[in-house]
């Protein structure tokens, strides 16, 4: 299956929090520190089931959501680096 390059999670938790509210009181009401969230905005972390189910408390979103995002982009990722990896295959099982 070929793939679009997906947005990361962080670019589209971007626009779940309101503009008005600051990274550090996002991340006290998601119950994580600043930096960890401030990772997650800018690309450098990833979602964690964790966090998922923390977005998910609230925003209102369902659980997986985020999860299923990160996974996307994480295949994305892997595929584009796939030439890099040298693989050998398995035997036939008999």
């Amino acid at each position: 299956m070929n793939m679009f390059n997906p947005a990361h999670p962080g670019e589209l938790l971007r626009e779940y929090i309101p503009a008005e509210m600051s990274v550090t009181e996002a991340a006290q009401r998601l119950g994580v520190s600043r930096q960890a969230l401030s990772a997650l905005l800018n690309g450098r972390a990833g979602v964690s089931a964790e966090m998922d189910l923390r977005l998910a408390d609230a925003l209102g979103t369902t659980p997986g959501f985020w999860l299923r995002l990160q996974v996307q982009r994480d295949l994305w990722e892997a595929q584009r680096n796939k030439r890099r990896i040298k693989i050998k295959p398995f035997p036939k099982a008999a």
